[in-house]
């Protein structure tokens, strides 16, 4: 079982990217889980989702306190909240910056791998959110699709496509564009 925490900030859509993978996974024949924790329920406070992917049947029904994998929507909550806690040695943390994945040294965990792309530049070149708060779900679970190999593109781009009801195909489009350009 792979089970991957999202963190990211109300209005990114850390839900719903969450979701979304669970379904591509479904499309896949692959059992799942994906659930939100909200604390302060506004716009910009941290959100937390989890997403579980097996390929057998899942009977664990919790948080998610040790994950294989982290997907970070905005890198300001790498220094504002101990995200990295529980992270299983050779963990993956796919996180959406501008910066080189060296400038997020992660100590006392061994083998983590950190992979890196602008997914808030990628949405915007597509028309999702504004400059100010771009959404950028949809762009890094392209990122976690090629960093993970838990699911294929073509199941993320087909699950955003379904259930996407605004600009389905340049969300899609999006998504294989962070899967094309992930560092790491």
């Amino acid at each position: 079982m792979i089970e991957i925490r999202f963190h990211g900030r109300g209005g990114q859509g850390a839900v719903k990217g969450s979701d979304l993978l669970a379904m591509a996974a479904f499309r896949e024949g692959k059992q799942v889980q994906a659930f939100p924790f909200f604390g302060v329920e506004r716009r910009g406070a941290p959100v937390t989702a989890y997403t579980r992917i097996s390929d057998d049947v899942i009977r664990i029904h919790c948080f998610i306190y040790e994950p294989d994998v982290l997907v970070v929507l905005d890198p300001g909550l790498m220094s504002a909240v101990p995200l990295t806690d529980g992270l299983k040695p050779g963990g993956t943390i796919v996180i959406n910056t501008t910066l080189d994945k060296s400038a997020f040294p992660v100590t006392g965990i061994p083998d983590v791998k950190i992979a890196t792309v602008d997914c808030s530049s990628i949405a915007l070149r597509y028309g999702l959110g504004t400059p100010e708060a771009p959404i950028v779900n949809t762009t890094i679970l392209g990122a976690v699709a090629r960093a993970t190999g838990v699911v294929s593109i073509d199941s993320v781009a087909d699950a955003i496509r379904e259930r996407i009801p605004n600009k389905p195909d340049l969300n899609a489009q999006a998504a294989r564009d962070a899967y094309d350009r992930l560092h790491g």
